[in-house]
């Protein structure tokens, strides 16, 4: 990292990538070299109280044993919430309450949230919420393009009910925001000041962490917020070089290295290792960036390392209870970027089809890498068909209609507002839920995998505004009982079963959880977890770190075990560029069972 060190930092990464450590991290190193430092998170999943292991509250306090170190930590939750009924208590006494409940649903998507919660962290910026009294104020995740765009436009800043009478999904009457817009202009110009702000996008060396880093830094230079470093943490090097594992290991992380994305090449990078231990506590935080302490903790913590056993199930396993009785569902795998999502269904799809079923295999994911991983095996089945729902498509789709119906009679600014409220994340799930219909309805004779499905918020989102569920019901004048809307599809347990997929990491665990919960709230339950790229499912690790690394999954996974599912399947590490064929290699060659 640079020398000088800006005002405002802030670190962007998905899940599992190490972006809260390496906050905390730098948080530690520069209150220790003098500056008034003040953490802020607004991750949802924060595990920032327990990689301090300090109490964080919602309020600013002392981080224990760092003189000069501040924290807070901003729930999203709460944000939204309070943001919520500062949107509709004053609109109790005129709308009916089944209007009222429309409107929370609406204001329930990962777009208000964030909202409510920038909204909340750029009064740091602006110098209030005492941000002006710190020499340096780190924030452990970054706002994305769509809110800084949406917040941009001066017809969000309109009179709601004059310029929007449609509404916007995502910010719904700016009078909720407590911020003006002047204020927020000042602090989208302090954003874009490359004296004032950093940006460290945080990736793994890893080929769809480097892309996402990429994606992240093509958006934040289309919104003129162009100094940026790249951070690629969790850099592995083995320490036993007779451990064939761990050569590969180390092989396949270097190529990622060199063969970083070009929007990329021109950032400054820094790495950091792969650590045998989690980064949880001062003393190790300061590790980090410290590399004489580093080896003295490196050094006692791979002497105490020991064997480890897996206490997971084999993916197998899941697609045995699968096709056990039945010859046809709709096998959804769910999960935040960056987890495995894509490999899971592909596993899953394959397995279902060597067994002699009938299998379609289809994504809604963007980046659609599922015809990848299906282009490693020599050949496909001939049970097994593979298409794709294009997001992209379906969206441009929806949004012409929404455009022709609620633009009609909107000035310019107002078309302009609608427009980016309809880039949210939110319309591309509810566009690409009418594809997804069709494949709900082909899931009744054959079993249809589905990598990625519309989260408990867009289905409720779906149902509330009276759109697919009702107006089926309303529109076919048969019996309502005799009819199945996909909605409804989606909560039948017997057809339709979600596999929510997660890495063995504190973060994506905690992620997954609070994915699960959004659905319990459509009437969705899990059918069961898979814990992707698992090395204590490696029967043979020498490398005294990959093993150390191993046994930290242990905790993980034991709280997935006991608190958020009762059926719990996993998917080894593999180095392996090929992952398809050596991920159902490794099923053929291992009898896997379940321990513990």
């Amino acid at each position: 990292m640079k020398n000088q060190t800006t005002p405002y930092l802030f670190f962007t990464g998905k899940g599992g990538v190490g972006k809260t450590s390496l906050a905390c991290a730098n948080a530690v190193k520069l209150a220790d070299e003098g500056k008034k430092v003040l953490l802020v998170s607004t991750d949802p999943a924060s595990n920032l109280q327990d990689v301090l292991e300090s109490p964080v509250h919602e309020k600013i306090g002392a981080v224990e044993g760092v003189p000069n170190l501040f924290s807070i930590n901003i729930n999203p939750e709460v944000s939204a919430e309070e943001y919520r009924k500062r949107v509709t208590e004053p609109l109790h006494d005129i709308l009916p309450e089944a209007e009222i409940e429309k409107m929370n649903e609406e204001l329930s998507g990962a777009c208000t949230t964030e909202i409510a919660s920038f909204d909340e962290f750029s009064r740091f910026i602006s110098g209030e919420n005492e941000g002006g009294s710190f020499d340096v104020v780190i924030f452990d995740t970054a706002p994305t393009g769509h809110t800084l765009r949406l917040l941009e436009l001066p017809a969000a800043w309109a009179s709601f009910s004059e310029e929007n009478p449609d509404g916007a999904s995502c910010l719904g009457p700016t009078s909720a925001l407590k911020s003006s817009q002047e204020r927020y202009k000042k602090v989208v110009a302090t954003l874009r000041d490359a004296a004032q702000t950093t940006f460290y996008l945080v990736a793994r060396a890893e080929q769809s962490s480097l892309k996402e880093a990429a994606r992240t830094s093509e958006e934040l230079n289309e919104l003129g917020l162009k100094n940026q470093e790249l951070l690629v943490n969790g850099v592995f090097k083995s320490l036993d070089k007779s451990d064939p594992f761990a050569g590969k290991m180390e092989t396949m992380a270097q190529k990622q290295l060199s063969g970083i994305p070009e929007k990329l090449k021109n950032l400054p990078l820094q790495t950091y290792p792969l650590l045998p231990y989690n980064l949880l506590g001062i003393d190790k935080l300061r590790s980090l960036l410290d590399t004489e302490r580093q080896e003295k903790l490196v050094a006692t913590n791979l002497s105490l390392s020991s064997g480890f056993t897996s206490e997971l199930s084999g993916i197998d396993q899941l697609v045995d209870e699968l096709t056990s009785e039945q010859d046809h569902g709709l096998i959804m795998t769910m999960g935040k970027g960056g987890v495995g999502k894509t490999i899971a269904a592909s596993v899953i799809a394959t397995m279902i089809a060597r067994k002699g079923f009938d299998v379609h295999l289809t994504t809604t994911d963007p980046a659609a890498h599922v015809q990848d991983f299906m282009n490693q095996l020599d050949e496909l089945p001939g049970n097994m068909t593979i298409d794709r729902i294009d997001p992209k498509l379906e969206t441009r789709r929806y949004t012409d209609k929404v455009l022709e119906q609620k633009g009609r009679n909107m000035d310019e600014q107002g078309k302009k507002l609608l427009l980016e409220d309809l880039k949210s994340p939110c319309t591309e799930e509810v566009a690409v839920f009418h594809a997804f219909s069709k494949a709900i309805q082909q899931a009744k004779r054959k079993f249809v995998v589905i990598d990625t499905a519309p989260t408990g918020h867009t289905l409720l989102l779906l149902d509330t505004a009276g759109s697919y569920h009702r107006e089926v019901l309303r529109s076919s004048g048969m019996d309502p009982s005799r009819i199945k809307t996909p909605y409804m599809a989606l909560q039948d347990a017997e057809l339709s079963k979600v596999i929510l997929v997660s890495l063995p990491e504190t973060t994506p665990m905690r992620e997954a959880a609070a994915l699960q919960e959004d659905l319990k709230r459509a009437g969705i339950h899990p059918y069961a977890w898979v814990v992707n790229q698992s090395l204590s499912m490696q029967p043979d690790i020498k490398d005294p770190l990959l093993k150390s690394r191993a046994l930290a999954e242990g905790e993980v996974i034991q709280y997935i075990d006991k608190n958020l599912t009762e059926r719990l399947y996993g998917i080894p590490f593999l180095p392996e560029e090929q992952l398809l064929p050596a991920v159902l290699d490794f099923y053929s060659e291992n009898e896997l069972i379940k321990t513990g």
